[in-house]
C-alpha cells in the first residue's frame, strides 16, 4: 500500500477526501495534520478527529499544525462549509480520539525521513504547514516521493474562487505555496481548472442511499451545494479535495504536464495566482505538474463505489 500524509484544513470536501483515502483500501495513511484553513484551526481538528471516528478509523494520529499563515491574517470560509467547516452534520457525534503533541511539520518531516522515498504527501489546504517543513529540513524534497496539491488555476483565468485569478488554498497563504513550489520535491497541482468539473449531484448521493456515509455526504454538502448553485450555477458541489486523493490512487484520472509555476505575492489584485509559463517564455526549469485534463466521470464514479462500498 502507498504511504501517505494527509495535510487537510478539515471542511466539507477535506472530510470527503479522508473518507475515499481511507474507504480505498490502497493508502496507508501514516497520519493527517491539520492546518488552519476553511475555518480555525480548533475547528479543524475537531472535524477531523469526528470523520476519523466516523470511519472507526481513531487508530490514525492526527498532528496539528499551524493556526495562521505566514504572514497574513487568517481567513475562512463558514458560508461555504457551514459553521463548523462540516455543514453541521455531525453536531452531536460523540468522539474519544484525541490529538497528538508532535507538531504537523515535525511529524512530516519525521515520517519522510523514516520512510525515504515512499511517502506521498496529499496536500487539501493552504500550504503553511508543508512550507514550515521545508524551511526546516532542506532534505524533505529528497525524502519525499510527491507533493501532491489542490490547489491554484492555471489555464481559466478568471474563473477564480477568490480572486478572479486566485484559488482559496494558494491565496490564504501564498507565501507558503512559493516556497513549497520551489522546494524541489516532486510536485503535482490538481487545481480548480480539473477540480470543477467533478460534481457531487443530488443524483449522485442518491446512489448511497442505504450506506454508511448516505447520511453524512447529504448533510454535510448542502451548504455547499446550495452555495454553489447561487454563486457559479453548478448542479452539485466540485469534489475539490477528492479528486487529489483520486489522483494519487490511480494517475490515469488527470492529464498532466510539467511546467514552470510560480506564485504571485505581490499584486493586490491577483494575489495567490499559480502563474504558469505554458510557453516557457521565462525559460525556467518546470518544477510543477499541472493538470491539462480530467476523466470526471471515471472518478466521480470511483469516488461514489468507495464511498459506497459494504463492509
Amino acid at each position: 500500500m502507498k504511504k501517505v500524509i494527509m495535510d487537510v484544513d478539515t471542511g466539507v470536501d477535506d472530510a470527503l477526501a479522508i473518507l475515499y483515502a481511507l474507504e480505498s483500501r490502497q493508502l496507508y495513511v501514516l497520519g493527517i495534520t491539520t492546518v488552519n484553513g476553511n475555518v480555525p484551526l480548533g475547528m479543524v481538528n475537531a472535524n477531523t478527529l469526528k470523520v476519523l471516528s466516523l470511519a472507526d478509523r481513531a487508530d490514525v494520529p492526527v498532528h496539528p499544525g499551524a493556526d495562521r499563515p505566514l504572514m497574513r491574517t487568517s481567513e475562512h470560509v463558514h458560508h461555504i462549509h457551514g459553521d463548523d467547516g462540516i455543514g453541521n452534520a455531525l453536531d452531536d457525534f460523540s468522539y474519544s480520539n484525541q490529538c497528538q503533541e508532535q507538531f504537523a511539520a515535525d511529524f512530516i518531516i519525521e515520517q519522510a525521513k523514516k520512510h525515504p522515498g515512499e511517502v506521498t504527501l496529499i496536500a487539501v489546504g493552504p500550504l503553511t504547514n508543508l512550507a514550515l517543513a521545508f524551511s526546516k529540513e532542506p532534505k524533505l524534497s529528497e525524502w519525499l516521493d510527491e507533493v501532491v496539491i489542490m490547489g491554484g488555476l492555471v489555464s481559466e483565468m478568471g474563473r477564480g474562487n477568490k480572486l478572479p485569478n486566485s484559488e482559496f488554498n494558494i491565496y490564504t497563504d501564498a507565501e507558503a505555496a512559493q516556497i513549497v513550489f520551489h522546494s524541489g520535491a516532486e510536485t503535482t497541482l490538481v487545481s480548480l481548472d480539473v477540480t470543477k468539473q467533478t460534481l457531487l449531484s443530488n443524483r449522485c448521493i442518491k446512489t448511497l442511499e442505504g450506506r454508511k456515509y448516505h447520511d453524512f455526504v447529504q448533510q454535510s454538502t448542502e451548504v455547499y451545494r446550495a452555495f454553489s448553485k447561487e454563486r457559479f450555477n453548478l448542479d452539485g458541489c466540485a469534489l475539490h479535495d477528492p479528486l487529489t486523493v483520486g489522483y494519487v490512487l490511480n494517475n490515469d484520472f488527470l492529464k498532466t504536464k510539467k511546467h514552470h509555476v510560480d506564485v504571485d505575492t505581490v499584486s493586490p489584485l491577483n494575489y495567490g495566482q499559480t502563474v504558469c509559463d505554458f510557453n516557457n517564455l521565462l525559460g525556467r526549469e518546470p518544477n510543477v505538474n499541472v493538470c491539462l485534463g480530467v476523466d470526471a466521470e471515471a472518478f466521480v464514479s470511483h469516488f461514489l463505489e468507495t464511498l459506497g462500498r459494504e463492509g
